[in-house]
C-alpha cells in the first residue's frame, strides 16, 4: 500500500516513491514506445504513485511531451517535477539559467506538459554565470505568477542551496544517492535537515547495479549512458559485487529482493526523503513500489551501514566532464 511523504517543510506531499521518467525516452538505450510508456505511467498512478520526474533536456523535449499527454487525464492527482537550466546550442548541452532563458524554458515546459502550472521546478545544474540569487528571485516571480508552485535544485552544493533558500525557499533538492553513492551524507543531508528542505534521490538503485541483475558480462545497448560511466567498467562491476551480495543476503532473510532492500534503506534514512527509481518495465515498477512495505530493523540497518562503510566502491559515478557540473 503506497505511503505518502512531505518534502521538507514545504506543503508538497508526494508518494513515498516517485517515478524517474528519463529512461522512458533517453539515456538507457532505445526509447520505449509511446504506448508502452503510457501504459507504465498509467499503471504507476493506479498503484498510488503521484510524483513524476522529467526535464526539458530528456529527449530533448520528448519526455515532457510524453508525460503531458499521459498524465493529462489525471492532472489533479499527480505532482509533476521538471527542470530548466540546460539548453541545446549547436547540438551541445549548455548551462543557462539567465532569467530570459528561464522564462523561455517555463513556457515551453508548460506547453509540452499540457498544464498551466508546474508543481516542482528544478534548476537542472547550477549555472556559474548566473548568480543563484537571480535564479531564486526569478523562481519567486514565477510562483507569484502562478506558473510554478515550488522550486528546487539538482546536484547543487550546500553553499549554493543556502544562498538560494535565503531568497526564495527551496522545497527540494534532487541529487544522486544510494548505497553505492553516499556522498550526500557528508554535508548535503545535514544542511537539508537544518533548512527543512526535502531530498529526492535519483539513481537510488545505482543505475540498476543494486538490483543484482548486472555483472561483468552484461552488454549495454550502444545508446546506453552506462557505457561511459567508469563504475560500469568490467573490473569495477566485479569489484563492487560485494555490495550486491550484502543486499541479496538480507533480501533472502526477508523474502524480498535486493532492489527492495536498497530502496527500503533509503526510505529509512529520513522521513523527508523520496527516491525516484526509473524503470521501463511493469514488473520492476511493482517491485520498486513494494519497498514501502519493507521495515528494516535497527539491527539490519546497522549491519548494512557497518558493512558498506568498510567497502571501497570502485570507479567514479560519472565521467570527469559530467562530474565537473555537479556540487557547485
Amino acid at each position: 500500500m503506497m505511503q505518502y511523504r512531505k518534502l521538507g517543510n514545504s506543503t508538497l506531499e508526494v508518494s513515498a516513491i516517485g517515478l524517474g521518467c528519463m529512461g522512458l525516452s533517453y539515456g538507457y538505450g532505445p526509447a520505449t514506445s509511446k504506448d508502452e510508456a503510457t501504459r507504465l505511467l498509467h499503471a504507476a498512478i493506479e498503484k498510488g504513485i503521484t510524483f513524476f520526474d522529467t526535464a526539458e533536456m530528456y529527449g530533448p523535449y520528448g519526455n515532457e511531451e510524453l508525460l503531458g499527454e499521459a498524465l493529462q487525464p489525471y492532472r489533479n492527482r499527480v505532482v509533476i517535477a521538471t527542470k530548466f537550466g540546460i539548453k541545446l546550442q549547436d547540438g551541445k548541452q549548455v548551462q543557462d539559467s539567465s532569467p530570459q532563458q528561464i522564462r523561455k524554458a517555463i513556457d515551453g515546459s508548460l506547453k509540452r506538459l499540457k498544464t498551466d502550472v508546474i508543481d516542482l521546478y528544478y534548476q537542472h545544474r547550477v549555472d556559474t554565470n548566473t548568480p543563484i540569487e537571480e535564479v531564486a528571485a526569478t523562481m519567486g516571480a514565477l510562483i507569484k505568477e502562478g506558473k510554478i508552485k515550488h522550486w528546487g535544485l539538482s546536484e547543487a552544493g550546500v553553499a549554493t542551496i543556502r544562498r538560494a533558500h535565503a531568497v526564495t525557499p527551496v522545497a527540494a533538492v534532487e541529487s544522486e544517492y544510494s548505497l553505492w553513492w553516499r556522498k550526500p551524507e557528508q554535508e548535503l543531508l545535514p544542511a537539508l535537515e537544518e533548512l527543512g528542505i526535502g531530498f529526492v534521490p535519483f539513481s537510488p538503485l545505482g543505475k540498476g547495479f543494486l538490483t543484482g541483475n548486472i555483472n561483468s558480462d552484461t552488454q549495454f545497448d550502444k545508446g546506453d549512458f552506462r557505457n561511459i560511466v567508469p563504475r560500469f567498467a568490467k573490473e569495477n562491476i566485479d569489484a563492487n559485487q560485494g555490495l550486491v551480495e550484502l543486499l541479496k543476503s538480507i533480501a533472502v532473510q526477508k523474502s524480498t529482493t535486493p532492489a527492495q532492500i536498497a530502496l527500503a534503506w533509503i526510505l529509512a534514512q529520513q522521513s523527508w526523503i523520496v527516491p525516484i527509481p526509473g524503470t521501463t518495465k511493469l514488473h520492476r515498477l511493482e517491485e520498486n513500489i513494494g519497498a514501502v512495505d519493507i521495515e528494516l530493523t535497527t539491527g539490519e540497518l546497522k549491519i548494512i551501514n557497518d558493512t558498506v562503510s568498510k567497502m571501497e566502491i570502485a570507479g567514479d559515478r560519472y565521467p570527469a566532464e559530467l562530474e565537473a557540473r555537479t556540487g557547485k
